[in-house]
């Protein structure tokens, strides 16, 4: 026999997420699309690679982009699934983004920037970016004066091997030690590879802290151009 309850609920998650995608796909003009973020207290969410983000993006949003751990962070990183969310997606990769945040918790996006972050220049609106640069080039400014370097990456792989002098602020307690984060002057910050360090540099310049430099490639290409490493400690790696 058919399991009406199941068959019901079955229906009511297709209907909800029907309204979701309905209403999280809504193309919204650069003019509407900041009436919106300021008159809802949206968070702005920039799902595109790190790379696209980094060059340029909306001043005050957040990367956490689709290529990479990115319901995990999402849950992680905005605390309340009720939150307004204004989506910046690579075109054809709206439908994508609703769903997977949907599956997660989070139904309330209320549409997305049409045309992605050219039409937003287009319009004359303001755009930021965050200084990404190689480990070469890293390298090469802490040679000329000692810069600051945080990294974001979980205590146990920090614990393991991490760059001397380093400090180590975890991307997912970042919120509460931003007391450790220079204020003033340049700094580098870094992760493995690349995703989490553009994650924490959007978070600081959305708080204020602007002078976040994140080297591309993380760790391991840090590690390549041969800058000083602590002894690699296995014991904190399970």
């Amino acid at each position: 026999p058919l399991d009406c309850t199941n068959a019901l609920a079955h229906r009511q998650s297709l209907q909800t997420i029907d309204q979701v995608l309905s209403d999280g796909m809504t193309p919204l003009s650069p003019e509407t699309f900041l009436i919106k973020a300021e008159e809802s207290e949206a968070l702005v969410l920039d799902v595109r690679d790190r790379f696209a983000f980094a060059d340029s993006h909306i001043p005050g949003s957040i990367f956490i982009g689709l290529d990479g751990s990115f319901a995990p962070w999402v849950g992680e990183l905005i605390v309340d699934v009720k939150q307004p969310l204004l989506l910046v997606v690579a075109d054809g990769k709206e439908e994508e983004a609703i769903t997977r945040l949907s599956r997660v918790g989070f139904d309330n996006v209320l549409g997305y920037l049409n045309g992605g972050i050219e039409a937003w220049k287009s319009a004359g609106k303001e755009i930021d970016s965050v200084e990404s640069i190689t480990a070469e080039e890293m390298q090469s400014r802490m040679s000329d004066g000692n810069i600051p370097v945080v990294d974001v990456r979980k205590v146990s792989e920090y614990e393991a091997e991490h760059v001397e002098e380093a400090t180590n602020v975890t991307l997912s307690n970042l919120a509460n030690e931003m007391a450790r984060i220079p204020q003033e002057g340049a700094f580098f910050i870094h992760c493995a590879g690349g995703y989490r360090s553009v994650i924490a540099a959007s978070i600081l310049k959305s708080k204020g802290y602007h002078q976040g430099v994140n080297i591309e490639g993380g760790f391991k290409a840090m590690k390549e151009t041969g800058l000083p490493v602590t002894a690699f400690n296995c014991s904190t790696t399970s």
